[in-house]
């Protein structure tokens, strides 16, 4: 492709609504444009990135036995309905009518659809397993559009959805599914790390993974071992159960009765550990939660904060919100920041963390007060125990007796569940099985954003002068800069070089353009193409430059070695390498 008639122009500067690296250089770098807010159109090279990358998406869910299909975007909103998921999805659900006022959805993602396709098309034992997948748009009315492809309301993703005849043929399904993913990401060039995780809107039955490619602008939190493989979620770590006691008293005086301090105005754990003198891990800290429109409230320790994935998990509950201060006045009768746990009306879930405490501080459901020497095991309930909050670093690791976990950022770009009968059950997915006894077929489900590992990518894959593409997903393998328009020499030779390329395979994107050589090296940069070849001054003498964009080496070669150099980088990247 000759640059001059390349449908794209660079950007000097940066946008000023562009947050972050990867989409300040998508932009600059004229990779993509923005219509409206999180919604862009790939420009020539951000759709060549683009279909690298569902290229590698195919290869490997092809290899791992799937079959590629391709479903409407346009969905009835009856299956949604049937499935349950209508009125729970929420306002991320784009909803519309036709003319004769029927009800549709845009597709965020498509598990009725394909439960409803399979239902009709397989009957029986003989036909499953089988594993179906797309490469589609997806459309989410996310509230805050933001971080370019990251989080946005229109976006490219692979979904794939697995049908077994049993639990056993599931995780051999998800396990296949699992390991095409950690191929996939790693033909992408990205750094990251399998984690636990939460079903969150998908739902399911079984376990799931999530794929996190790490990164600092990462929106999500990753719990780590140093010492073993385990890796979760925030919203899924754990922690280990080992005894730890604290309280504001010790062991001596925790049969002390409980006292009554007076606390005025003084509502905040930082409020408290200031007035009372007090360390937070000496206080107990109470949130009241809606469930469901169920008032209850959470008791974890001052210096941890609570897991809301956690205590929904635990009470089944579709929905939940910390209640606002009029709801706590109304239901407790005191004002928020002094209710306790101790002679609480509403039912209380009980961090074990605090239920392992000596004593401590809480509130005392009197305004301007608190409790002393609260003993959990004398004066609580501890019959709702459990383990409601965020791992905290430094925890002990839940998987080994040695680790310590650490903490780091990333952003989700794929994500593996086992849905068990979720849909397959409400939506009547069943097939007969050897005895002719109908049962219900176990699904799986598999997702991938492949427009967000565009973004994910150049989050770990830029510096200060622009984007270092790896090879495999490279909009072109070669940029080949000619320095001077007015020469000759230069001239012939790059026009030579740039077909003899193109005859052997070689994706060769030519400047050709009448620019100053510091602009075209520049945009060069930019651009991020592995490698760019300069036809400048030693094109007299048969040579060119060439320059690795990753490293930034610099070398005079003859042309022929040029040539040679890229069909065996054609060769290995054709093999997968």
């Amino acid at each position: 492709m000759r640059q001059s008639q390349l449908a794209s122009s660079t950007l000097r500067e940066s946008p000023a609504d562009a947050e972050v690296a990867s989409h300040q250089l998508m932009l600059r770098a004229g990779y993509i444009r923005q219509l409206a807010a999180g919604i862009y159109t790939y420009l020539p090279l951000g759709r060549r990135v683009l279909r690298k990358i569902e290229q590698i998406v195919r290869e490997e869910m092809d290899a791992a036995d799937a079959q590629e299909v391709l479903m409407p975007t346009l969905q009835p909103a009856e299956l949604w309905k049937e499935s349950g998921r209508y009125g729970v999805y929420g306002p991320e659900l784009m909803r519309l009518q036709d003319r004769h006022e029927r009800e549709f959805a845009l597709g965020p993602t498509h598990e009725e659809v394909i439960t409803t396709l399979v239902r009709g098309e397989i009957s029986s034992y003989r036909k499953l397993p089988v594993t179906l997948y797309q490469i589609q748009t997806k459309f989410r009315d996310e509230r805050r559009p933001r971080f370019g492809l990251l989080r946005g309301r229109e976006f490219l993703m692979k979904d794939a959805y697995s049908f077994d005849a049993d639990w056993e043929g599931l995780d051999r399904s998800y396990k296949r599914m699992y390991d095409a993913y950690h191929r996939i990401f790693q033909r992408c060039g990205l750094a990251f790390r399998a984690v636990e995780a939460d079903a969150g809107a998908i739902g399911g039955e079984g376990g799931t993974h999530e794929f996190m490619a790490l990164a600092e602008i990462g929106e999500d939190t990753i719990a780590a071992c140093d010492c073993c493989q385990y890796a979760a979620n925030l919203e899924k770590a754990e922690s280990s159960e080992k005894i730890e006691e604290h309280g504001a008293d010790t062991a001596s005086s925790t049969e002390a009765s409980i006292e009554k301090v007076y606390t005025p105005d003084v509502r905040t754990i930082e409020q408290l550990v200031q007035s009372l003198c007090v360390p937070a891990t000496d206080i107990m800290k109470t949130v009241v939660f809606m469930a469901d429109e169920q008032a209850v409230a959470v008791v974890v320790r001052g210096d941890h904060e609570i897991n809301e994935i956690k205590v929904k998990n635990a009470l089944g509950a579709e929905n939940i919100a910390i209640a606002d201060s009029e709801t706590v006045a109304r239901l407790t009768g005191v004002p928020v920041g002094f209710v306790g746990p101790y002679g609480l009306s509403l039912p209380v879930l009980i961090d074990r963390e605090v239920a392992r405490m000596a004593a401590g501080i809480a509130g005392a459901n009197e305004a301007d007060h608190h409790y002393r020497h609260l003993n959990p095991q004398r004066d609580l309930d501890l019959t709702r125990v459990g383990d409601y909050r965020n791992a905290a670093e430094g925890d002990g690791c839940p998987r080994c007796s040695e680790g310590k976990l650490k903490f780091f950022r990333g952003i989700e770009v794929g994500h593996v569940f086992k849905l068990g009968t979720k849909y397959s059950e409400k939506l009547n997915a069943s097939y007969l099985d050897a005895s002719g006894r109908s049962q219900t077929m176990i699904m799986g489900c598999y997702g991938i954003g492949v427009s967000r590992i565009m973004s994910a990518i150049l989050e770990q894959h830029h510096d200060g002068n622009g984007i270092i593409w790896p090879a495999s997903i490279a909009p072109y393998q070669a940029h080949l800069v000619l320095v001077s328009t007015k020469d000759e020499v230069q001239q012939q030779t790059a026009e030579e070089l740039y077909s003899g390329l193109r005859s052997r395979g070689i994706e060769v994107l030519f400047d050709d353009r009448d620019e100053r050589p510091g602009v075209k090296f520049k945009d060069a940069d930019l651009i991020g193409i592995p490698v760019r070849i300069v036809v400048g001054k030693d094109a007299e003498a048969g040579k060119v430059e060439w320059v690795e964009r990753r490293s930034g080496n610099k070398e005079t070669i003859a042309i022929e070695e040029a040539v040679a150099r890229f069909s065996a980088l054609r060769n290995d990247l054709s093999a997968g390498v």
